[in-house]
């Protein structure tokens, strides 16, 4: 599945036994943070990110217009972006497809069953194919101002959304939501059978967690050069260690044992989340006209 070209840099990769660490940053232009660039980005995904398999099959030269305002209609559900995750979403959608390659599923925003209401469940539903079969993605994010803040919530997201009565629940609502014309749809849809052992499932699965927040470092900086990588990866590697041990602990008091599964954490710095926030907002906008 072609998708737009890659935009996001990444400045920080640490492949461990626990799962990858990763840092996306929008890069500097002209002595300032990417801003606008970012936003103009986001819309770009905001077909694939919003629409079904079989839309997506249809869109072309003829409708495109069209179906990417029907995507951006899907999207603005409201304007209180303040208190919603559907701008941390895509980010997650857009980092995980740029980097692994992953083959959307189900698209989260499937799950809102009225305008305005908060969704509980996992934050993306992705595949990679395997040589020996399906492997799924299923994704937390956290689009926050304040790292510390994003890292505990995920952290006790990840924990109860692992209940196994949770976990049941929501494979049966992927399940109902896939199209049926996705070539994939049959092989996910045998993985997360009721009568499969979660042991199993866990075997085939990952968490990419993607968690954005205000950074120091992106505000004082001008330019992509060596000391910007350097702090920004010390900046991220005092995050990604809280993240393991608060997960890890919370994990083991409430079921005894390690994690299960693989977790990717994905950083993005931001030099203001408010600002990258009326950004897309004003884009949004702009295609509902």
């Amino acid at each position: 599945m072609d998708h737009p070209d890659e935009f996001l840099n990444i400045v920080f990769h640490h492949e461990t036994c626990l799962g990858d660490e990763l840092a996306l940053c929008a890069g500097f232009e002209r002595g300032k943070w990417r801003n606008d660039q970012l936003a103009d980005h986001v819309m770009e995904w905001l077909p694939e990110f919003a629409l079904n398999h079989s839309e997506l099959k249809e869109m072309g030269h003829h409708n495109a217009v069209r179906m990417t305002k029907k995507a951006a209609r899907i999207v603005y559900q409201t304007e209180k972006y303040g208190q919603r995750g559907e701008f941390g979403e895509i980010l997650l959608h857009i980092a995980i497809r740029q980097i692994y390659k992953t083959i959307p599923a189900v698209s989260k925003i499937y799950y809102k069953s009225a305008v305005n209401k908060t969704v509980e469940g996992f934050d993306a539903v992705h595949v990679i194919r395997r040589d020996d079969g399906l492997e799924l993605w299923i994704g937390e994010t956290k689009f926050y101002s304040d790292l510390n803040s994003a890292i505990s919530d995920v952290c006790a997201e990840i924990v109860n959304h692992l209940e196994t009565d949770y976990l049941k629940t929501e494979f049966l609502l992927i399940k109902n939501k896939i199209d049926p014309s996705w070539p994939e749809a049959n092989a996910l849809k045998a993985l997360l059978k009721e009568n499969v052992s979660l042991d199993d499932v866990f075997q085939r699965a990952c968490i990419p967690v993607l968690l954005t927040y205000d950074s120091g470092v992106v505000s004082a900086s001008v330019r992509a050069n060596q000391e910007y990588v350097d702090s920004i990866q010390d900046e991220v590697r005092q995050g990604y260690t809280r993240m393991r041990a608060k997960l890890k602990k919370q994990y083991e008091a409430r079921f005894g044992g390690p994690l299960p599964l693989t977790v990717h954490v994905i950083l993005i710095p931001l030099a203001a989340k408010k600002a990258l926030i009326a950004s897309l907002d004003a884009r949004l906008k702009a295609l509902q006209s």
